[in-house]
């Protein structure tokens, strides 16, 4: 009998997800080269936008912990948009709802992926957040169980997890054993920097994904 559980509860660790779906890292930069050659340039208006979301997302900082919402709207949403996610070719959902069947069809694991960016059908990256208070790297399982249920295997997919203070990138190709590799983490409160590289990286992943 199919037994049908959320993500949140089935996946709590890299070792669940690495178990579960058989994953492999691959830790080398021509697996996951987006992160960090061929960067695009930003210009002097996206520098400028980012050292106003940064000076915005540190003056609200400043006062406390961020629950998950107010990471999504002070850091997330912003980025998308500079990204040009919120633009055709791109299509934005929020809240989707994903299954994922494992064990030969045995399991059903169920969750909703807090934001999907997509060009037609195809999946271009999963983003997953956390609150401030916890660390990024417990938004990776989950994140890695939502690259699962790309439709289209055989393309790479991206994914991006944050609390806020920190962010991570992903890469899953999921065509025969999947692998997955990460960047390294960045962290925009500490450099304006960082989240130029941020930036830069997202706009990197949408060039990616349009030249497939």
């Amino acid at each position: 009998m199919t037994q049908t559980k959320a993500i949140t509860d089935a996946i709590t660790s890299l070792a669940d997800a690495e178990n579960r779906f058989g994953f492999v890292r691959i830790e080398s930069e021509r697996f996951f080269s987006e992160w960090c050659e061929e960067l695009p340039a930003l210009s002097e208006a996206d520098k400028a936008n980012l050292d106003v979301l940064r000076r915005r997302y540190l003056y609200h900082r400043a006062f406390g912990n961020l629950l998950e919402g107010t990471v999504m709207l002070l850091l997330v949403s912003p980025l998308l948009a500079l990204a040009g996610f919120y633009d055709p070719p791109f299509r934005i959902k929020a809240e989707e709802s994903v299954d994922v069947v494992v064990n030969d069809g045995e399991e059903i694991l169920r969750g909703r992926i807090d934001v999907l960016v997509l060009q037609d059908q195809f999946w271009v990256m999963v983003l997953e957040s956390k609150k401030t208070t916890l660390s990024v790297w417990s938004a990776l399982p989950q994140a890695l169980a939502y690259l699962m249920a790309n439709p289209n295997p055989n393309l790479p997919v991206f994914g991006m997890v944050t609390n806020g203070d920190d962010i991570l990138f992903v890469k899953m190709v999921q065509a025969g054993t999947p692998q997955y590799d990460l960047s390294r983490v960045f962290a925009p409160f500490t450099s304006a920097r960082e989240l130029y590289s941020v930036l830069q990286i997202l706009k990197r992943f949408g060039q990616a994904v349009t030249s497939v």
